[in-house]
């Protein structure tokens, strides 16, 4: 009996431990873990939802808006606690008109509770059905997004880029680079000014509660973290002058049959880029709303490359323009004075390389040698200056460098001297190259921006500026976050007497030489530069660099159009139509006997 009493009491205690250890467990997660579990049951139900941020707008440098963002209804997948069925995925497929391998590949490459974006910018009849049928697109919602709007569509496209969803590969880089603020499902910039500000203009997401059931199905929403708008840029950009730009080089290639040109126009006194334009375009609204396969297939497959900024990008021949350079080596190292005469027979008497069409033009000085653009007092000056010496002066005007634009994929061009040949071919370098060079052929590349700049040098006595695009980056509450003032990279350090010569030359390029026939009456003095750039893949480009009025330089323009021929007949009118713009001569002029305008 005694021994049964033991074991009962031995049965007791150990039940009476269980008790003890059961509640001690319960009181350890009610009040201990509770806090901690209804976290848990909560993340069951509750999910948060990021919400897009919209984009800092971008105006021109008189405050015109040129991009902006409009609302736009989002088809939205919540992640639920199951697969989504075959069923459901095979109903949105028909629905939005997308694949079901689409909208498989978006599933699978979600991670988290952010919802899956199918797609953007859905019209209300679609809304409608996806409001009324619930049941049938269990976890599906909609949402309202800012969506990219770039007001002018093709104007300003390459200075201005576009958007679109960031890729794997970009995400990866990000993450690299110590930036964890991207995700999938981001929109950045790609391209132009939208990806070299993205930092600023992307601003800050917000987030929302939403409770969900157990299929993963909207329920209610709980709350709302507002999202943060992104900061806006103020340009440097015209946009009258911008799409006067646009408008000269579309009537002007129409009517020459031209597929491809660039133009830079620029202020020389403070590198403010004021209009640029690179043909063929596109309109950067496609990749705003995920770019069709169509539209896509459209650029891409265009033989003359729509996405490049042939401005920024385009890497030519320099042809005559490159005389400037050559012109103010030769004075300046003293090779030749400026009022040397130089028989030209139509040939250079060493190496029998000629003038364009054969002209033999007798015994010229500097400034008609300039004025005329002409070949065989040139590839004297080659001659006399020695490669080394060209290559030298051609660096000095920022040939062969980035001019530091706030512009991703800038390219450098190529200064043509026997480091380079030897480097790439393995070959020794020979005088007919130096002659080559003299007259910018040859391995010597520059882009359109900076020949721009070379005549910008030119007007403002020396000075090499560092272009751009962005004036004031500005935060959404209206202040100030960022000013750009103008950048002075270097002085040049060029006798006055030296450019002078060569400013007089260009001039008479004008009024007497080879853009005489367009200028020799316009209203504003104007100094310019005809080219025609020999290209081994087909046509000649055609070269026209410029700058005005010529006594107080505020405009400096280049223009290059491909495979067209002579400059003069190509670039000239183009440039013709740019200066017009600029200096206001393209409006009719109010007659001297009409009343003057109200004052306002």
């Amino acid at each position: 009996m005694k021994f049964l009493d033991k074991r009962l009491k031995i049965l007791a205690a150990i039940v009476t431990l269980i008790v003890v250890a059961l509640i001690s467990r319960l009181v350890y997660l009610q009040i201990y873990q509770g806090e901690y579990f209804s976290k848990l049951a909560d993340g069951n139900r509750i999910r948060l939802v990021s919400t897009s941020a919209p984009r800092g707008i971008i105006y021109d440098r008189n405050g015109v808006q040129l991009v902006n963002n409009r609302p736009a209804f989002t088809v939205e997948l919540l992640p639920s606690l199951e697969p989504v069925s075959p069923e459901v995925v095979a109903r949105l497929a028909t629905l939005l008109n997308i694949s079901v391998d689409e909208i498989n590949e978006k599933i699978a490459h979600h991670s988290g509770f952010d919802p899956v974006t199918l797609k953007i910018d859905v019209p209300p009849e679609i809304v409608t059905i996806i409001e009324e049928q619930q049941d049938l697109y269990p976890g599906v919602f909609i949402d309202t997004k800012p969506v990219r709007n770039y007001i002018y569509k093709y104007e300003g496209a390459h200075a201005l880029g576009y958007v679109s969803e960031i890729s794997d590969s970009e995400l990866e880089d990000k993450k690299k680079a110590g930036d964890d603020s991207y995700k999938l499902g981001d929109i950045i910039g790609k391209f132009g000014l939208e990806k070299h500000y993205d930092k600023y203009l992307r601003g800050i997401p917000g987030g929302e509660q939403v409770e969900v059931d157990v299929t993963g199905r909207p329920v209610q929403r709980l709350g709302m973290k507002n999202p943060i708008s992104g900061a806006s840029l103020t340009l440097t950009i015209d946009h009258n002058l911008q799409e006067a730009t646009e408008k000269a080089m579309d009537e002007v290639m129409s009517g020459i049959n031209a597929q491809a040109a660039a133009a830079v126009v620029l202020n020389p006194q403070t590198g403010e880029v004021l209009a640029m334009v690179s043909r063929p375009t596109y309109d950067p609204n496609l990749f705003a709303l995920g770019i069709s396969t169509k539209d896509w297939n459209a650029i891409n497959n265009n033989p003359h490359y729509p996405l490049d900024n042939k401005a920024v990008t385009g890497e030519y021949p320099p042809g005559s323009p490159f005389k400037i350079i050559t012109g103010t080596a030769a004075l300046s190292e003293k090779v030749v004075t400026p009022d040397e005469l130089i028989f030209d027979s139509g040939q250079h008497w060493i190496i029998p390389k000629t003038n364009a069409e054969g002209e033999a033009l007798g015994y010229i000085n500097f400034e008609q040698a300039l004025a005329h653009s002409d070949n065989v007092y040139f590839y004297e000056m080659g001659n006399r200056l020695g490669i080394d010496r060209l290559a030298k002066w051609a660096r000095i005007f920022g040939i062969g460098e980035k001019t530091g634009i706030d512009l991703p994929y800038e390219a450098v061009g190529n200064v043509a001297c026997p480091e380079y040949k030897r480097k790439v071919f393995d070959e020794d370098w020979y005088l007919a190259e130096t002659f080559d060079a003299s007259i910018g052929q040859g391995f010597t590349l520059a882009t359109p921006l900076q020949m721009a700049l070379v005549m910008g040098e030119v007007a403002n006595g020396g000075k090499k500026y560092r272009p751009y695009l962005v004036k004031d980056i500005i935060a959404p509450d209206g202040t100030v976050i960022k000013h750009f003032d103008p950048v002075v990279e270097r002085d040049l350090n060029i006798d006055p007497t030296v450019l002078k010569l060569i400013q007089d030359g260009l001039h008479q390029v004008t009024t007497v030489g080879t853009a005489a026939g367009m200028f020799k009456d316009f209203p504003v003095p104007i100094a310019g530069k005809t080219g025609t750039a020999e290209n081994s893949h087909g046509r000649d480009h055609g070269w026209f660099v410029a700058y005005g009025p010529f006594d107080n330089p505020n405009i400096a323009v280049a223009v290059i159009v491909e495979n067209a021929g002579f400059g003069a007949a190509s670039a000239v009118p183009i440039g013709y139509k740019i200066l017009s713009a600029a200096f206001g001569l393209d409006k009719p002029q109010a007659s001297e006997n009409q009343p003057a305008p109200a004052q306002q």
